[in-house]
């Protein structure tokens, strides 16, 4: 229930505009950082990436089908839990991954795979109402070979006709760093409310997943 949470000190104006102002020199370092990395990104070479087929709900695809008409790709590896449960930070990943004819218009195409048979992902699919394009990577060493593991993992591909490379990857707060959800939450007073924040002492707090 409102106001039964600890609250962020009451200053004045004057107060607040300086302690703003004091955040906004590091967000702009920040800012500023991260744009330095994306140029570093943008150059990283390249490696090439083998051939692998999957299946899907129209039958067998490949690793490069799932281009489509594009040149880059965007590819989610759901992480694989069991017969019975499914990740629950994949299926937060999952919720949030929206506008992919944006991500069209600008020459990248968007896939999940994920080593969980094909009938166990068309049905998760169907209880949550994703429409986000997907793949079983059963049975093939997919996962293996991008260094997923047991784990998750976002790669980034590009293609030169019909040879495929990979030019990117990312897991863990890399992924996490993509979520909507996520970010504007931590620019909420009392951010994610998980148990790993250095919040203030009385903030509401939980574990990740709990």
């Amino acid at each position: 229930m409102a106001g039964q949470n600890a609250l962020p000190p009451v200053v004045s104006a004057e107060e607040w505009d300086r302690a703003r102002d004091e955040l906004l020199t590091a967000e702009k370092a920040a800012t500023r950082a991260q744009d330095k990395l994306g140029a570093q990104r943008r150059r990283l070479p390249m490696v090439r990436f083998g051939e692998y087929t999957f299946a899907s709900t129209n039958g067998a695809v490949t690793l490069l089908d799932l281009f489509g008409d594009h040149q880059q790709l965007a590819l989610y590896q759901f992480m694989h839990s069991g017969p019975d449960h499914f990740c629950p930070g994949c299926t937060h990943f999952t919720n949030q991954v929206t506008d992919l004819d944006g991500l069209a218009r600008d020459g990248v195409a968007w896939a999940t795979v994920s080593d969980m048979p094909l009938d166990q992902m068309a049905g998760y699919w169907k209880k949550m109402g994703w429409t986000v394009p997907f793949a079983s990577s059963a049975g093939t060493t997919f996962t293996a070979d991008t260094g997923a593991g047991g784990g998750f993992l976002l790669n980034v591909f590009v293609r030169d006709g019909d040879t495929v490379y990979r030019t990117y990857t990312t897991g863990q707060r890399g992924v996490d760093r993509l979520l909507w959800v996520n970010n504007i939450l931590d620019l909420a007073p009392y951010g994610r409310q998980q148990d790993w924040e250095n919040s203030p002492k009385g903030w509401p707090q939980h574990p990740t997943y709990g």
